[in-house]
């Protein structure tokens, strides 16, 4: 196998970290690291124009089009066929976040599926890529389990961890399991679970000392931006302290930067105590 498009920004960064990076041979319009990624051919694009709209309008236009049936991503399959891949990876987790692998249908091309709700399911698709491809996946999982071990506090904060802030969304997924390995103890997480929305009441009511705030897709610099324009409703939660993320970078990739992700997050933890 040498040719792989991935439909994953995760699953991306992945072969990147196997060492497989000549091989992928086409990515998302999301793909942007490591920062080779950005330079290979987009084979997606999003189907709504949402650039320099707040966090609030933006989740209006994606329940409008998801209401009205509209896709929010589209496939240039005709220009994937043309890389000739050996291999497609694509995903099932999330309808909003990436496209979905039932929308790439190719003759005689193999789809892996990546299907993470855990760091563990996600750790397990690391070793299933690394296999796909014919390579052993073996020191990248032993590094970052390490990695993990030594990140793993046993510290005790409470916290409340937001992937969305207007309206604010309690996290789910594999997040949930970063933070009980940081030491944080989030009420309102969803262990495996899609993140979902909640209130400000409900954030407010779970007494977090920490508020963490990633908003999904944004980088640090726009997470801060909506933190600002907010800040009324988060500081009515009475948290002593908020940490904002690059949630785009880090906590919302199923891939190796979780483990770093986990590092943030355990520093937090340490401030906090």
């Amino acid at each position: 196998m040498r040719r792989v498009v991935s439909l994953v920004p995760g699953a991306t960064e992945t072969l990147f970290a196997l060492g497989l990076g000549s091989w992928v041979v086409g990515v998302t319009h999301e793909c942007d690291h490591p920062p080779a990624a950005r330079d290979l051919p987009r084979v997606t694009r999003s189907s709504l124009a949402l650039e320099g709209l707040d966090g609030g309008a933006i989740d209006g236009e994606v329940n409008a089009a998801l209401a009205a049936g509209q896709p929010l991503y589209s496939v240039d399959l005709e220009a994937i066929a043309r890389l000739e891949p050996d291999l497609v990876v694509a995903q099932d987790v999330c309808d909003v976040c990436a496209v979905a692998a039932d929308d790439v249908r190719l003759p005689g091309v193999p789809v892996l599926r990546q299907h993470p709700h855990t760091l563990e399911d996600v750790l397990a698709d690391i070793g299933r890529l690394a296999e796909a491809c014919g390579v052993d996946g073996a020191p990248l999982l032993d590094s970052l389990l390490a990695r993990v071990e030594a990140a793993t506090s046993t510290r005790r904060v409470r916290g409340v961890f937001l992937e969305w802030l207007d309206p604010p969304y309690a996290t789910g997924h594999w997040t949930p399991d970063l933070l009980r390995l940081a030491g944080v103890e989030d009420p309102l997480a969803r262990p495996g679970r899609p993140s979902t929305a909640t209130t400000w009441e409900a954030v407010r009511a779970a007494e977090p000392e920490l508020l963490l705030v990633a908003p999904c897709g944004f980088d640090e610099a726009r997470a801060r931006g909506e933190v600002e324009r907010l800040a009324d409703r988060i500081a009515a939660t009475g948290a002593r302290r908020t940490v904002v993320f690059d949630g785009s970078a880090y906590f919302n990739r199923p891939g190796p930067r979780l483990v770093d992700s986990l590092e943030l997050l355990a520093a937090a933890t340490a401030l906090a105590g």
